[in-house]
């Protein structure tokens, strides 16, 4: 069993930055790409990015390219989302998930989630 655990969700300002981590207990093969998504109040879940962690590629959704990034820290068994020139329409339960991925946008392709952390933007 593997358990998920977010944090650095928090209150921002539009343009703001935060900086998710989700630190696993532990990771295996079957569990190589770790993903990010949110679900804002009435909307469904959606995934902002994931990371292959064997190859270190990284896939992002179109609403984020280019201010989000996803990183990882093997050592610490953690995965990180920074969130640049946050925006209100990010605001949201941000979670991360593990899992083989085959399809990193589709949720059950992800074996294990944390309970989240909330991201509030504000204009």
């Amino acid at each position: 069993q593997v358990q998920l655990v977010e944090s650095g969700g928090g209150s921002v300002q539009a343009g703001g930055s935060l900086r998710l981590s989700c630190v696993a207990s532990a990771y295996s093969s079957s569990n190589n790409c770790v993903g990010w998504f949110r679900q804002a109040p009435g909307k469904e879940r959606e995934g902002v990015a994931a990371i292959y962690r064997s190859i270190s590629t990284s896939r992002y959704a179109d609403s984020v390219k280019g201010r989000f990034t996803i990183s990882q820290d093997n050592a610490k068994n953690t995965v990180y989302l920074q969130m640049n020139s946050l925006k209100p329409e990010d605001t949201a339960m941000y979670y991360c998930a593990a899992g083989p991925g085959f399809l990193w946008t589709d949720e059950r392709h992800y074996n294990y989630w944390g309970q989240g952390t909330q991201v509030t933007v504000s204009s």
